[in-house]
């Protein structure tokens, strides 16, 4: 039960401090996501869920884009997606060996 406890601490903790650069990265996947649904003719609400599903790489296909600067501007959303996913990844990372190495030295 301590290593669940000094996991989820440090990682909440890794989060707090990371919070300003995940809030600018999810910040700038939706701009990028509303001028692609500018561009395509999409809502804003399907402009948001696309820039999401993109920047996770889901990508379910009922959305996509059809001119070719949308489509660069998905490739940035996907690479910023795996920057803000890879971001949160070692946080978590750094949260389980803090744990580990206070269980156990």
């Amino acid at each position: 039960m301590g290593l669940t406890w000094l996991f989820l601490k440090n990682f909440v903790l890794g989060l707090f401090y990371a919070t300003p650069l995940l809030i600018a990265l999810l910040a700038v996947i939706a701009l990028i996501g509303q001028r692609i649904g500018r561009r395509e003719g999409w809502s804003r609400i399907d402009a948001f869920y696309y820039a999401m599903i993109t920047a996770t790489t889901v990508g379910y296909g009922d959305f996509r884009p059809q001119q070719t600067p949308s489509k660069l501007q998905a490739i940035m959303i996907a690479f910023i997606g795996l920057l803000l996913t890879g971001l949160v990844v070692s946080i978590g990372v750094q949260a389980a060996t803090v744990a580990f190495k206070g269980l156990y030295v």
